[in-house]
C-alpha cells in the first residue's frame, strides 16, 4: 500500500479544533463533577476539599496533635495513590483550641463557608457534643477518632474509636479476673466522657462484678493539683484505681503519684485515657507497670502496623509516637475514601449510605469493619506501661461488636 501524504490542518482550523477539544473536556468535566457532587460541596474536576478540626493549642493539644498528624499522613498517602475518585484532597485545618464553643464555630465555618466534603476532627466528647448539632443541621459528615462513652449514634458521624462496651466493660472484666479486684477508686476529668464512663463503670462493678466503688472524684480540665486525691487513694487502698484523666493534667497526676510512692508494685491502676502520646509528656518511668485499656498500641506486631509506624516516623521524626486515638484518626480518611468510591459520589447522603459494611484489612490495628450503627468492630487490648514510654500488650480480645446503647447501662 502506498503511503498517504500527511495533511496539516490550516492554523485557524487547528486552533478551532483545539478549542472544541477543550470545550468538550470542560463539558465532560462538568458532567463528571455533577455526577459525583449534587450538594454544592467544594469539589472540582481535580480537587476535593476536606476539613481537619482539632485542638492544636490549649490543654488538649498534647492529645490531639497526633490525630492531626495521622490524618495528614493518610491524606498524603491517598493523594500519592491517585486521590479519591481521581481528585486530590485539599485540607483546610481549623483549631478548636480546647474550647467547645470554638469547635462549634469552626465546624460551622468548614461546613457552611468552606463547603468541605467531610471533616476529620474532635477529641473530647464535649467538643463532639458541641459540633454535633452543626453537623446534623448542615448535613455534614464527621469522622470522630476518640474512644468514648457511647450512648450516641448519628447519621452524620462515623465513630472510629471504641465505645464503652469495647473499652470500659472489657477492661474491667480483665482487671477483675487477672488481679482478683473487688474495690475500685474512680477518677476522671470533669466533663461528659469521664463522668458518663464512670457511671457505666460503677454499674458494671456493682451489678456484674460484685465489687465496690470506694471513691469517685472529678477534676477540671487542666488541673495540676492532685495531692488530696493521692492521699485518699493511699488511705482507702483500693484494689484498682480506674482513671479517665485527660490532656495535660495527666502529666501532673502521674508525676505526683510517683513522687508520693504510689507505684505499680503497690497499686494496680487501669487508665482509659493515657496513650503513647500522653506518655511522651508524662515519662514512662512515672507510669511503669500501670495498665491501659485500648484497641491499639504502637508496639503491635503485624505487617500493617510496621508499615504505618515506619511511615509516621519518616514524616514526623524518629522520636514520634503513636497512640490509640492517633491510629483511629488515621483510619478516618481511608474509611471515607472507601465509602466515597463505593458510592461513586461525594454526596453526603450517598457516602453515609455506603459506609456500613466498609472493611479495612490494611488498618494498623488489624481488621476493622463499619457497623450499621456507624461504629467499628474492634478488639480490646490491655497494655502494660514500659519505662521507654511504650506498652507491652498483655491481653487481646476477639473482635467485639460495637453496642453504643448497652442494655442496663443507660
Amino acid at each position: 500500500m502506498d503511503s498517504q501524504p500527511i495533511r496539516l490542518l490550516p492554523r485557524r482550523l487547528a486552533a478551532g479544533a483545539a478549542a472544541l477539544s477543550l470545550l468538550a473536556a470542560s463539558l465532560f468535566g462538568q458532567v463528571a463533577s455533577a455526577e459525583v457532587n449534587s450538594t454544592g460541596l467544594a469539589v472540582t474536576d481535580s480537587e476535593v476539599t476536606v476539613g481537619i478540626l482539632h485542638s492544636a493549642t490549649g490543654t488538649m493539644a498534647i492529645s490531639e496533635t497526633g490525630s492531626i498528624q495521622a490524618e495528614r499522613l493518610a491524606i498524603e498517602q491517598i493523594n500519592a495513590s491517585g486521590g479519591v475518585l481521581g481528585r486530590q484532597i485539599k485540607v483546610i485545618q481549623e483549631d478548636g483550641a480546647s474550647d467547645w464553643p470554638t469547635f462549634a464555630e469552626k465546624a460551622r465555618k468548614l461546613l457552611v463557608n468552606d463547603k468541605v466534603a467531610t471533616v476529620f476532627g474532635c477529641w473530647t466528647s464535649a467538643s463532639r457534643k458541641a459540633v454535633l448539632p452543626v453537623f446534623e443541621r448542615e448535613n455534614g459528615l464527621l469522622y470522630y477518632p476518640t474512644f468514648y462513652e457511647g450512648l450516641e449514634q448519628s447519621k452524620n458521624v462515623i465513630y472510629t474509636g471504641q465505645e464503652a462496651t469495647q473499652q470500659i466493660l472489657a477492661g474491667l472484666d480483665w482487671v477483675a479476673k487477672e488481679k482478683e479486684a473487688k474495690t475500685f477508686y474512680l477518677i476522671g476529668s470533669d466533663y461528659i466522657w469521664p463522668r458518663t464512663s464512670m457511671k457505666i463503670a460503677r454499674k458494671h462493678i456493682e451489678s456484674v462484678l460484685g465489687g465496690k466503688v470506694v471513691g469517685e472524684e472529678y477534676y477540671p480540665l487542666g488541673n495540676t493539683q492532685f495531692g488530696s486525691l493521692i492521699n485518699k487513694i493511699k488511705l482507702r487502698k483500693p484494689d484498682v484505681v480506674f482513671a479517665a484523666v485527660v490532656g495535660g493534667s495527666n502529666v501532673a497526676f502521674y508525676k505526683q503519684m510517683k513522687a508520693a510512692g504510689v507505684t505499680a508494685d503497690k497499686q494496680t491502676l487501669l487508665t482509659l485515657s493515657v496513650t503513647e502520646d500522653e506518655l511522651l509528656g508524662i515519662g514512662g518511668e512515672n507510669m511503669e507497670g500501670f495498665y491501659a485499656s485500648m484497641k491499639y498500641f504502637q508496639s503491635l506486631d503485624n505487617p500493617n502496623n510496621t508499615a504505618f509506624v515506619e511511615a509516621f516516623k519518616a514524616k514526623y521524626g524518629k522520636d514520634a509516637v503513636i497512640g490509640d486515638v492517633t491510629q483511629a484518626a488515621y483510619l478516618g480518611p481511608w474509611l471515607w475514601k472507601a465509602a466515597v468510591e463505593k458510592a461513586g459520589s461525594f454526596d453526603i447522603d450517598k457516602v453515609v449510605a455506603a459506609s456500613p459494611s466498609i472493611e479495612l484489612t490494611s488498618a494498623p490495628e488489624g481488621y476493622v469493619k463499619v457497623h450499621d450503627n456507624h461504629h467499628l468492630w474492634s478488639k480490646t487490648r490491655i497494655g502494660e506501661v514500659q519505662k521507654d514510654g511504650q506498652f507491652k500488650v498483655v491481653f487481646e480480645s476477639d473482635l467485639i461488636e460495637p453496642n453504643p446503647f448497652p442494655k442496663g447501662y443507660q
